[in-house]
């Protein structure tokens, strides 16, 4: 996956855990909300409270991907997968950072974390999951025909993407 890395991931990555933690998961969550949120090309607002709670739920999937000891690049890669699986089960297009021909081969790089923690492509969230599940939110099933302007195949076996624009680390 096209991942990129910068201060700013390692610094959050830090942080939680510490006293700044709520300060952080708020910060991270609103980031994401409203990136997504405006790449939306479609039903922005009836989205948002949908996006809000993959993305809180998403810092509960890193947390514990890193306890399990996994590296941080793994660990925020399994998040942006379960991302994608979501949009995808949406219809999500335009926000998807791989195509969707590429849902199977993300799902086996981490499927023994999915299987630990019943995550499927149906829920990608699984046990992580809110109990009263996720907000409902509209879908566009024919959206994942055409153009996806953020999907890049190929970087499946791959995690972040270097380039002379960015200082990244592994």
């Amino acid at each position: 996956m096209r991942l990129y890395q910068t201060w700013r991931n390692y610094a959050a990555q830090l942080a939680l855990g510490t006293p700044l933690e709520s300060f952080v998961r708020s910060w991270l969550v609103d980031l994401h909300t409203d990136f997504f949120v405006e790449a939306s090309e479609r039903d922005a607002a009836a989205r948002e409270r949908h996006l809000r709670a993959v993305f809180e739920t998403s810092v509960d999937v890193y947390e514990r991907a890193l306890a399990e000891g996994y590296p941080e690049s793994h660990a925020r890669e399994i998040t942006h997968i379960q991302g994608a699986f979501d949009f995808t089960n949406h219809g999500w297009g335009e926000l998807l950072e791989f195509p969707p021909e590429e849902r199977d081969a993300y799902y086996e790089k981490y499927r023994d974390f999915f299987e630990r923690h019943d995550c499927t492509l149906a829920d990608p969230f699984g046990e992580f999951a809110p109990d009263e599940g996720l907000p409902a939110a509209p879908e566009t099933p024919d959206r994942l025909e055409g153009e996806l302007p953020f999907a890049e195949a190929g970087y499946v076996d791959g995690i972040y993407l270097h380039t002379a624009a960015e200082d990244v680390r592994e």
